[in-house]
């Protein structure tokens, strides 16, 4: 498998898991949008990074590298990149929390319609970010 077609392999996922959110959403699972929101910024940008050659680690804000290798993207603006990378580390913080909580943090119980819309919007920016770099080929 070479790095493009694992590439097409991570967007392809981000795409199927971005349907899922309007259910999520639907069902008041806010945090669960969040999550999963997560998730797919996490992959569009492994893809985007793996697209221009570049082995992702094994962390989940790629958002830093991405913007270190802004020039390798380059139908990409300089905003576009910046949100992005914002969008994953406001993710990544998030992470955990929506998923696991913890003892004076209930999940199910802290995040609003709101953030998730927040987290659905930079979920699908994020892709469609991804699609124009890894569709650029």
């Amino acid at each position: 498998m070479t790095n493009v077609s694992l590439a097409q392999a991570y967007l392809a996922k981000a795409r199927v898991r971005l349907t899922i959110l309007p259910v999520l959403f639907d069902a008041a699972a806010y945090s669960d949008v969040i999550r999963e929101s997560q998730e797919i910024v996490e992959l569009a940008l492994k893809g985007m990074l793996r697209q221009a050659g570049i082995e992702p680690p094994h962390w989940h804000d790629v958002g830093g590298l991405v913007k270190e290798y802004a020039g390798r993207f380059p139908v990409l603006a300089a905003e576009e990149i910046e949100a992005a990378a914002t969008a994953s580390a406001w993710l990544r913080k998030e992470r955990e929390f929506a998923f696991y909580g913890d003892i004076d943090f209930v999940p199910t119980e802290r995040y609003d319609a709101a953030t998730a819309e927040r987290a659905m919007n930079d979920a699908r920016e994020v892709v469609h970010f991804a699609e124009r770099v890894i569709h650029a080929v």
